[in-house]
């Protein structure tokens, strides 16, 4: 449904705005595998095809199988360097 995809799309650029403001540069998205398939869903309901999802608002996108149902928003140059960098987001609302 277009509103799912709205919800996720909404919910990845809010983090990565709250990233930008603690003075972050956002770059990568690392979707749990099951959040990934919910995705890669909605956006192939959406347009079409059964292409994989590479980008999603402007950040490349990896899977991370831990993840499950979460995503993470971080920025990769700083990342494990100090706190920060990182923000979780539920993908899948039970």
């Amino acid at each position: 449904m277009r509103g799912e995809l709205i919800r996720v799309l909404s919910a990845v650029e809010e983090k990565a705005n709250e990233l930008k403001m603690d003075g972050f540069e956002p770059d990568l998205v690392l979707f749990g595998k099951e959040a990934y398939e919910f995705l890669k869903a909605q956006v192939n309901e959406e347009f079409g095809g059964e292409d994989a999802v590479s980008e999603i608002s402007g950040l490349k996108v990896k899977v991370v199988e831990e993840f499950g149902e979460d995503a993470v928003v971080i920025d990769s140059k700083v990342l494990g360097l100090g706190l920060g960098g990182a923000k979780r987001v539920k993908i899948i609302k039970d």
